[in-house]
C-alpha cells in the first residue's frame, strides 16, 4: 500500500503542475480573478498598465478633438459671423451626441470587449474632426461639433476597461487616474490650440487660413490613438473577447439580458444624475470659460485659454485624487465611506460654482475660485467611478455607460437652461449651475446595497456580495458556472463591508511572477 502511495503521489504534483502551467503569468500581482492588486503608474506591463495607458491617452486624444474648437471660437465666430445663439447651439451638439453613443458604447463594451468598441468610435468619429477645417457657415460648424463629440464615449471603455484589470481596492485609483488624465485633454487643448495656430501665423499662414490648419493636430493624434488600440490592446487579463468566448472561459451574453440587469438597477441610474452635476459641469464649464474670461475681464486670447487651462489640467490630480480618496475611505468605512466621500465633496464643490458666480467683480478671486472648484468638482467625478463597477458585474459596461451619458445629458441641460442665448449673463449662469450641483447630489443618500449599507443604514443582517451579484443569473445559469466571475468578484469585495469584514476576510492574493 504504501508503494501505491507513493505512486499515486507523483501523479498529483503532476496534475497540480499541468493546472499551474496553464494559468497565465503576468508580471504584477493579481487577485483569484487575475486583477491586478497593485497600481504601477509608470509601468507598460501587459496587460494590465498597457491597457491602462491606451485608455488614458485615447480618450485624452478624443477630448482634445471635442474641445479644440472653444479655445480659437473669438477667430471662429468672427469668420463665420456666429451669434451668442449659435455658439451655444454648438456648445449643447458637442456634448448631446455623446449621450446615445456612451449607453451603445456600455452595451458594446459588454458584448465585444473595450477593446474594439473604443478603437470603433474613435475612428469613426475622427473625420469630423478634419472637417472642422472646412466649415463655412454655423450650421457646418454645429455638425462637426456634434460628430466630433460622439468620441467622448470613449470615456465608458476607459472605465469599463480599467474595472476589467483591476481587483476592487485598486479600482478607484484606476478609474481616476485614466480618467482625470484623459479629461485632461480638455485642459491641453486650451493651450495647444492657441499656440499651434500662433505657430501657423509665423510660417506666413493668414488667421483665416492658420485656424483651420490646426485642427489637423487633433485630428492626426485621435487616428494614432485608435489604431495604437487596436494593436497594443487586450480586452481582459485572460485575453480578448473573442478568444475567450471560443474557449469557453467567458460567457457570450444577450444585449436583453445586459439591457433588463442594467434599467433594473435604481443606483445606476442615481449616478447617472449625479454624475450630470459633476462631469456634465465640467464639460459645461470647457465650452464656456475661456469666452467668459476673454469677454468679462477683457484678457487677451492667450491669456483666456491659458486660464481656461488651468481648470481643466486640474484633472492630473484631482480626478486620480477622487478615486484615491475613494479606495482609501472603503479601506476605512467600506462602501459607505465611498458613499459619503462622494457627496462632501460634489456638494463642496456646488457651494464652489455659486461662489464663482458671486465673484465676478474680481479677476483675481474668480480664478483663484475656478480652480479650487475645479478640483472638488472633478474629485467628485473620480469617487463616482469608484461606486459604479460595484453596482452590477453582469452590466458593468452599460451601466458605466448610463453613468457617462447622465455626464452628458447634464452637460446639454446646463447649457441648454443657462448658457443658451441671452437670457442669463454667463455669471448667473455659473450661479444658478452650482445650485443645481447642490440640489442633483442628495439622491446619492437614496443608494443602498443590501451586503454593505448606505450613508445612514447599515447593512442587512446576513446579506452577501455573492447573494447580491448572482441575483443577476438564473438557476440553470448558475448550474452551468457562467457566474465564476461575479463569484470571484463577490469573494476580492469583501472590504466593501468595512474594515472589520475585511480582516475577516481569509482570502489570500496570490502573486504571480
Amino acid at each position: 500500500m504504501a508503494e501505491e502511495g507513493e505512486l499515486k503521489k507523483p501523479a498529483a504534483m503532476e496534475v497540480e503542475g499541468a493546472e499551474a502551467a496553464s494559468k497565465p503569468r503576468f508580471r504584477m500581482p493579481v487577485d483569484s480573478d487575475n486583477k491586478a492588486t497593485e497600481f504601477w503608474l509608470f509601468s507598460f506591463a501587459r496587460p494590465h498598465m498597457s491597457a491602462f495607458h491606451l485608455s488614458w491617452f485615447s480618450f485624452f486624444c478624443c477630448f482634445l478633438s471635442t474641445f479644440a474648437a472653444p479655445p480659437l471660437l473669438p477667430l471662429i465666430r468672427d469668420t463665420l459671423g456666429l451669434t451668442a445663439t449659435d455658439i451655444g447651439n454648438a456648445g449643447i451638439a458637442s456634448v448631446s451626441g455623446a449621450v446615445f453613443a456612451r449607453v451603445a458604447m456600455g452595451t458594446a463594451c459588454d458584448l465585444v470587449g473595450p477593446r474594439l468598441a473604443s478603437a470603433s468610435i474613435i475612428l469613426l468619429t475622427t473625420p469630423a474632426v478634419y472637417c472642422s477645417s472646412i466649415i463655412t457657415s454655423a450650421s457646418s460648424y454645429l455638425l462637426v461639433r456634434f460628430f466630433t463629440g460622439f468620441s467622448l464615449a470613449s470615456f465608458v471603455s476607459t472605465q469599463f476597461w480599467m474595472s476589467s484589470m483591476f481587483s476592487p481596492p485598486k479600482v478607484g485609483l484606476a478609474n481616476g487616474v485614466a480618467g482625470g488624465w484623459g479629461n485632461l485633454g480638455g485642459g491641453a487643448v486650451q493651450l495647444l490650440m492657441p499656440l499651434v495656430y500662433d505657430a501657423i501665423l509665423k510660417v506666413g499662414s493668414t488667421p483665416f487660413t492658420a485656424w483651420r490648419v490646426a485642427f489637423f493636430i487633433p485630428g492626426v493624434l485621435q487616428t494614432c490613438s485608435a489604431i495604437a488600440v487596436l494593436a497594443l490592446g487586450q480586452d481582459m487579463p485572460g485575453g480578448n473577447y473573442r478568444k475567450l468566448h471560443k474557449s469557453g472561459d467567458m460567457h457570450r451574453d444577450s444585449f436583453l439580458n445586459v439591457l433588463r440587469h442594467a434599467v433594473t438597477n435604481y443606483r445606476g441610474w442615481i449616478l447617472a444624475l449625479t454624475y450630470g452635476y459633476c462631469f456634465g459641469v465640467e464639460l459645461a464649464v470647457d465650452n464656456i470659460i475661456a469666452q467668459y474670461f476673454y469677454d468679462r475681464f477683457g484678457v487677451k486670447l492667450r491669456t483666456a485659454g491659458f486660464i481656461a487651462a488651468s481648470f481643466g489640467m486640474a484633472n492630473i490630480v484631482s480626478r486620480p485624487g477622487g478615486g484615491l480618496l475613494s479606495d482609501w475611505l472603503s479601506s476605512r468605512f467600506g462602501m459607505r465611506g465611498r458613499l459619503w466621500g462622494l457627496w462632501v465633496v460634489q456638494t463642496i464643490g456646488g457651494v464652489l460654482c455659486v461662489t464663482l458666480g458671486v465673484v465676478d467683480y474680481s479677476f483675481g478671486a474668480s480664478v483663484g475660485v475656478m480652480i479650487l472648484f475645479s478640483f472638488f468638482v472633478q474629485a467628485a467625478c473620480g469617487l463616482t467611478f469608484g461606486i459604479v463597477p460595484f453596482v452590477s458585474r453582469r452590466s458593468l459596461g452599460l451601466i458605466s455607460g448610463m453613468t457617462g451619458g447622465g455626464g452628458n445629458v447634464g452637460a446639454v441641460l446646463t447649457q441648454l437652461i443657462f448658457f443658451h442665448g441671452s437670457k442669463y449673463t454667463t455669471e448667473t449662469g455659473i450661479k444658478y449651475m452650482g445650485l443645481m450641483i447642490l440640489a442633483c447630489t442628495l439622491p446619492i443618500t437614496l443608494i443602498y446595497f443590501p451586503q454593505w449599507g448606505g450613508m445612514f443604514v447599515g447593512p442587512r443582517p446576513g446579506a452577501t456580495a455573492e447573494e447580491y451579484y448572482n441575483g443577476e443569473w438564473t438557476e440553470e445559469e448558475r448550474a452551468k458556472g457562467y457566474n465564476a466571475a461575479v463569484v470571484r468578484f463577490a469573494e476580492n469585495s469583501v472590504r466593501e463591508g468595512g474594515r472589520s469584514s475585511g480582516s475577516q476576510s481569509k482570502h489570500t492574493v496570490p502573486v504571480e511572477v
